[in-house]
């Protein structure tokens, strides 16, 4: 039974997004505002006087005959204001005003203005105060606004409000176990896992039973396998058994571009854990942060290093009063660091496998229970096919099957549903759009009906699961074989059948359209057969000519250099006798796929007549043909 999958922050934070559309029309009214604040002081006064520079004398004359009606002294400056014959000049609606500059230490008794003369006031400014506001309104308004523009960015991060001030604080998250319920029958397919990961959950339990024997429990354990194969779903399922919290985070959450970061989140997500104790903690995609440390001087990841320098501190830290138990998961075991799998902190190394075919049915029958299905599913038939499927290719498989009938407007799924599904997972969609004319048409189904009637003769392949012609993204055209049960090693006979198989689709183009016809699309079935006769003579010691040595490829690399070199481990006669017998067996393997075809020609013409006008032939209408 599938469950989902939900989760929360350890702290419960909540981050709330901030409205774009109140944002940006506030900001640029802010930045309006600054520009028309900054250049306020700049705008000349005098747009609406007429100002004249005029010589001392000449002032004092203008006074004596009443020609102004005000005079300010402003500092060192004379501003005196005319009181007549504006529009008789033609400055309309302007003021005409005589500017005299003083000299520093004339007073207004030295300019030989007398107060006689009352139609003109004269006034003296005092402009200390006056500047010092004048000069620093601006920057006031400047400063002020500045402000509000830094809060609005800040405020549209969420940056002040949510990570500040949580930086360093650890990321990882705490599944609700009322939501998140997994059970170890829902495992269907780790049977041996599960047994290995029993004492963890015992542990947690009953830790009394344990330290009264002074036995160390592995709280440290390492789960290896291949994507989607359920490591996840395992450490869950341990936590809920043993009714403990679970706290989950992936490697690359602790490393960060600033340095100390993820050494800070380890010990905040191990302080957190003891406070929760008996508690778990789930790591995911441990080589992130796990791998090999730089053998020499610089060139390293000084913040991954410190972080896994770090998590090995934590790992030596843990006493046996301490009730927390640290799962780690990855697929990169290889990569990991000769530090974290010493003896004394990895005490449990589970390799979690792809299932096999009995595990590939329990774990159909459990994502099928979620979806309405038909009760005439073969779900044995369909665990033969999915070889090489990890329990997260099977649920995607039956859910893209509940998708297909949805689309098709059906009420429940069936076998002809999933097979659907399967064929476009693995090959992809239908290329509607590529159209082969009748020529190529031909050539191609003579070429695929060849791959499948040599498989079919020969007695160490694999069973044809469907002839097609229909274009598909991944292959325009395909003979598909599919083993009916898992096979953990490969005979030599399997391997000269399965060349014989490959070489069927040159042969055929020879023998029904000539050589000159003969065309590029076997150059795959070339490069496949290259490559398992080179394997055969110089890896799997097969045949007594060339045996008792490795003869692959080797690389020569330095630990200190980027570069490397790589060359052949043996001599140049050597080199010839392999590739003597790397021809003698493809030239035998072509031959056998000549000779079979032309035996049963009649047979060949006739599966590719109606291949043709099919497009595809499937598994039992191709068996029917040898009834």
């Amino acid at each position: 039974m599938t469950t989902k999958k939900t989760s929360k922050n350890i702290k419960n934070t909540k981050f709330k997004p901030t409205k774009n559309n109140s944002v940006k029309p506030l900001l640029a009214l802010v930045v309006i505002s600054l520009i028309i604040a900054l250049l306020l002081p700049y705008i000349k006064e005098g747009q609406k006087f007429v100002d004249t520079d005029i010589a001392l004398n000449i002032l004092e004359q203008k006074f004596e005959k009443w020609a102004y009606k005000e005079i300010l002294i402003d500092g060192n400056k004379a501003i005196a204001t005319l009181s007549w014959g504006t529009v008789s000049e033609g400055w309309v609606g302007k003021i005409r005003r005589d500017i005299v500059i003083l000299p520093i230490n004339d007073s207004l008794s030295d300019l030989g203005l007398k107060n006689q003369n009352i139609s003109t006031q004269i006034i003296v400014k005092d402009k200390t105060s006056e500047q010092f506001w004048a000069g620093m309104i601006p920057t006031i308004i400047a400063f002020v606004l500045f402000f509000v523009i830094w809060m609005l960015l800040i405020s549209k991060m969420g940056w002040m409000s949510n990570n500040a001030m949580t930086f360093g604080k650890s990321r990882a998250r705490l599944f609700d176990k009322d939501k998140d319920k997994v059970l170890f029958k829902d495992v269907a397919w780790a049977e041996e896992e599960k047994e290995e990961l029993a004492e963890v959950v015992q542990f947690l339990k009953n830790p009394k039973k344990f330290k009264d024997l002074w036995a160390k429990i592995p709280r440290w354990t390492l789960l290896v396998g291949p994507p989607g194969t359920g490591k996840t779903m395992l450490a869950r399922a341990v936590a809920w058994e043993s009714n403990v919290p679970f706290l989950s985070i992936s490697g690359s959450e602790f490393v960060e571009m600033f340095v100390w970061v993820g050494a800070s989140r380890v010990r905040d997500l191990f302080a957190n854990a003891k406070k929760m104790a008996p508690a778990i903690i789930f790591i995911d995609e441990i080589d992130a942060i796990g791998k090999k440390r730089w053998p020499g001087t610089g060139g390293g990841h000084d913040e991954r290093e410190q972080t896994l320098n770090q998590i090995l501190t934590e790992m030596d830290g843990f006493d046996n009063e301490t009730n927390i138990i640290v799962i780690w998961a990855t697929n990169r075991a290889d990569v990991l660091d000769k530090a974290l799998l010493r003896p004394g902190r990895f005490d449990r190394k589970i390799t979690v496998n792809l299932p096999n075919i009995q595990d590939r049915e329990e774990i159909l029958k459990i994502h099928a229970s979620t979806r309405k299905v038909t009760s005439d599913i073969d779900y044995r038939s369909l665990a033969s096919k999915t070889v090489w499927f990890s329990w997260a290719d099977l649920g995607n498989l039956i859910n893209e099957s509940a998708i297909i009938t949805a689309r098709n407007n059906e009420k429940e799924v069936t076998e002809k549903r999933i097979t659907e599904a399967f064929e476009r997972l693995v090959m992809w969609l239908r290329k509607k759009s590529q159209v082969m004319n009748e020529k190529e048409k031909s050539i191609t189904a003579y070429h695929e009906v060849g791959h499948a009637l040599v498989g079919k003769m020969l007695p160490n392949t694999d069973p044809v699961h469907k002839v097609s012609i229909i274009s598909r993204w991944w292959a325009l055209w395909v003979t598909w074989f599919l083993p009916e049960r898992d096979e953990l090693l490969t005979t030599k006979a399997k391997y000269l059948d399965e060349l014989a198989t490959l070489f069927w689709g040159r042969a055929a183009e020879e023998i029904f359209f000539g050589e000159d016809f003969i065309t590029t699309w076997a150059s795959n079935d070339i490069e496949k057969a290259t490559q398992i006769a080179r394997n055969m003579v110089m890896r799997f010691w097969m045949f007594k000519e060339i045996w008792r040595e490795n003869f692959a490829w080797e690389r020569v690399s330095g630990n200190h250099l980027w570069t490397s070199n790589e060359s052949w481990s043996f001599s140049d006669k050597t080199m010839e006798l392999i590739d003597s017998k790397v021809k003698e067996v493809l030239t035998w393997a072509y031959e056998v796929a000549i000779n079979i075809i032309k035996k049963d020609k009649k047979l060949h013409e006739k599966i590719t007549s109606d291949l043709i006008k099919n497009e595809e032939i499937s598994r039992e209408e191709f068996e029917a043909y040898f009834a």
